[in-house]
């Protein structure tokens, strides 16, 4: 595992849309815009760390908040794919078959998300503390070339009928809080 500090140089942001975090506001970082979805994160964030070879993979995105004291931007520690349904084989919800890594802990603070692959109007049947469609997939490749993973989310809605607007109302002000909050101590 890597220890070093997070720097410019070694460490890879990754999010689905350049309208989450445009690319001026992180100049001079390696930012992968990926496209929505656990396959197309998957997809574009091994080959870039095929690439780059970092050390450090921070995730930044939005998310629904399924408790209504969660709010702003937030760490996530905790991850789980909420659309995985093996029940029918004797496995839990959200557990992936024959893997290890069916939860994965990041530690310390933070909250839990569930990632799947639609855009949540209701209540899900796993419940985490929010929840995207990303960031379990991120982890995994993370875990898979043994780096860092960092996850932060900011809330843009609270994943119900009212989603949609909420998101679109709101992701400007994710990306500046991310970059005040994560990038800019980071700067030299």
């Amino acid at each position: 595992m890597h220890t070093e500090a997070i720097t410019r140089h070694n460490t890879l942001i990754v999010v689905a849309l350049e309208d989450e975090l445009p690319s001026h506001l992180v100049a001079g970082w390696n930012v992968l815009y990926t496209g929505v979805g656990k396959v197309n994160a998957a997809i574009a964030a091994t080959e870039a760390v095929l690439a780059t070879r970092p050390t450090h993979l921070i995730n930044y995105g939005t998310a629904g908040a399924l408790r209504t004291d969660v709010s702003g931007l937030v760490r996530v520690n905790h991850l789980v794919q909420r659309d995985m349904d093996v029940r029918p084989l004797g496995f839990d919800l959200g557990h992936t078959p024959f893997d290890t890594t069916g939860h994965i802990d990041l530690g310390g603070q933070g909250v839990s998300c569930g990632t799947g692959d639609h855009f949540v109007t209701t209540p899900p049947e796993l419940m985490t503390d929010i929840v995207d469609m990303e960031a379990y997939a991120l982890a995994k490749v993370a875990r898979v070339f043994a780096l860092q993973f960092h996850c932060y989310k900011y809330i843009s809605d609270n994943a119900n009928d009212d989603a949609a607007d909420h998101w679109a109302e709101n992701v400007a002000r994710g990306a500046e809080a991310f970059v005040a909050t994560v990038i800019a101590p980071l700067d030299p």
